[in-house]
C-alpha cells in the first residue's frame, strides 16, 4: 500500500519554514522534505553551496533504457516586503478557499504537490522509468541553487522530460523569458552643494542614461508566444546626503529576454547607447526556455491537463524565469513544462495566497504525467 499525504497540509507545513532569501536558509526545509521521501523509498542527496544553502535530489525508479521524468522546484521566498501582511506570513491560514503565506504561490504548494503525488505512486514508479525531483535552494536571487547542481558532475543524473511547478494556476506553459540584470554605475566628483561648479554630478550622468534607457529600442520582432523583450529601471541610489555633489550613482536595470537573444549583445549595445559615462555590470544572467508546443510530450500533457481542467489550455509562456534556465541546458535541453498549482499574479505579493483547490488538482495532473512517462 502506497503512503499517502496531504498536499495541503504540506504546503502549510513548508510555509512555516522561514527560507527568506536573502539570506535563504533552505537546510531545514530541505531536510524535512528528504525525510519523508526517503521514508518513502526514494534514494537523497544534499548539495549545497553555501551555509545552510541546501538543495536536495531524491530518486526512485529501476534502471531502465529510458530516462526519468523530473520535477523541480525551490523553496526559498522573497522578502515579506514593507507593506504590513493582514495575516501571519508563515502560518498557512486558510479562508475563502484561499491559503496564505510567503512561498504559498511562489512556490511552495507546487513543491508539496509533486512530493505528495511521487510518494502517492512510489512504488509504481519503483517499477517503472523512475523520477528525479531537484528541489533547490537560492532561485529568487538567479538560480544559484540549480546552476550550483548542474556544475557539479553527478548530482543530476540523467532526465527525459521535466516539469517546473512554478505558479501558472494549472496552466501548462511552455517556457519562459530570460533575465538580464544589470547595475548601471556613474561616477562624479564630490564637492560642497553649495558650490556644485566645483564638482561633478553622477545623479546627473544617472538621470541622463535613465531617460536614454526609457527610449531604448531592442529592434527585434516580436515572438509568437512571448513577446517582445522588455526592459525596466528598478532602482536608482545615489548620493550621501543633500548638501553634497554625489560622485556615485547606480541603476538597477531588469531586462526581459526572449530565447533568440544574446545577453552578450544585448549588454554590449545598451554599453554603447549609454556612452562612456555608465559602466554596466551583470548581476542576474540567466535564458530564456521555449519547448516546441508541438512535441509528442508536451501534446500530451496538454492533453491531461485538458481533462483535468475541462477545455484545452492555450499556448503560453511565463514572463518570470525559473530553474528552468539551468536545469534544461544541463538535461541536454529536454521538454520542459512551466505547471503549477500557485496564482501568477500573487508572487512577491504582500498576502501572497494559493487557491487551496489548486493543490490537490495539480497532484492529480502530476500523478497522470508521471504514470504515462513510466508506462512508455
Amino acid at each position: 500500500m502506497n503512503s499517502s499525504i496531504d498536499a495541503v497540509e504540506l504546503t502549510k507545513s513548508l510555509i512555516g519554514f522561514k527560507t527568506i532569501n536573502p539570506p535563504g536558509n533552505e537546510r531545514a526545509c530541505a531536510e524535512f522534505l528528504g525525510n519523508l521521501l526517503e521514508d518513502a523509498g526514494f534514494a537523497i542527496s544534499y548539495h549545497e553551496f553555501a551555509e545552510c544553502r541546501t538543495n536536495l535530489v531524491a530518486r526512485i525508479g529501476s534502471q531502465t533504457s529510458k530516462n526519468p521524468i523530473c520535477f523541480s522546484g525551490h523553496i526559498d521566498t522573497v522578502p515579506l516586503g514593507s507593506t504590513p501582511w493582514t495575516v501571519d506570513p508563515f502560518s498557512g491560514e486558510t479562508h475563502e478557499g484561499k491559503l496564505f503565506g510567503r512561498g504559498s504561490s511562489d512556490m511552495k504548494s507546487g513543491v508539496a504537490a509533486f512530493v505528495a503525488a511521487t510518494i502517492e505512486i512510489s512504488q509504481d514508479l519503483e517499477k517503472g522509468n523512475g523520477v528525479i525531483l531537484v528541489i533547490t535552494a537560492g532561485e529568487e536571487t538567479g538560480c544559484e541553487g540549480s546552476y550550483h547542481l548542474a556544475s557539479l558532475e553527478g548530482a543530476l543524473g540523467e532526465a527525459g522530460s521535466m516539469v517546473i511547478a512554478e505558479p501558472s494556476y494549472n496552466q501548462p506553459w511552455i517556457g519562459h523569458k530570460g533575465a538580464l540584470w544589470l547595475t548601471a554605475r556613474t561616477t562624479g566628483v564630490t564637492a560642497h552643494g553649495s558650490m556644485p561648479e566645483h564638482g561633478e554630478n553622477a545623479v546627473y550622468k544617472a538621470a541622463h542614461a535613465i531617460s536614454k534607457l526609457e527610449d531604448f529600442d531592442f529592434n527585434i520582432a516580436r515572438d509568437e508566444i512571448l513577446g517582445k523583450p522588455t526592459l525596466n529601471v528598478g532602482t536608482v541610489q545615489g548620493g550621501l546626503n543633500i548638501n553634497s555633489v554625489p560622485d556615485l550613482t547606480e541603476v538597477g536595470i531588469d531586462i526581459r529576454t526572449t530565447p533568440n537573444q544574446d545577453h552578450d549583445t544585448i549588454r554590449s549595445n545598451l554599453s554603447s547607447y549609454l556612452g562612456e559615462d555608465v559602466n554596466l555590470e551583470s548581476i542576474v544572467d540567466v535564458g530564456g526556455v521555449l519547448t516546441d508546443p508541438n512535441n509528442e510530450w508536451m501534446q500530451e500533457v496538454f492533453d491531461i491537463m485538458a481533462n483535468i481542467l475541462g477545455k484545452p489550455p492555450e499556448t503560453r509562456a511565463a514572463s518570470y524565469f525559473t530553474d528552468a534556465s539551468a536545469l534544461t541546458p544541463a538535461y541536454g535541453g529536454i521538454p520542459t513544462v512551466i505547471l503549477g498549482p500557485g496564482e501568477a499574479a500573487m508572487a512577491h505579493q504582500t498576502d501572497e495566497y494559493c487557491m487551496v483547490d489548486r493543490i490537490p488538482e495539480a497532484v492529480e495532473a502530476y500523478i497522470e504525467i508521471a504514470k504515462r512517462w513510466n508506462v512508455r
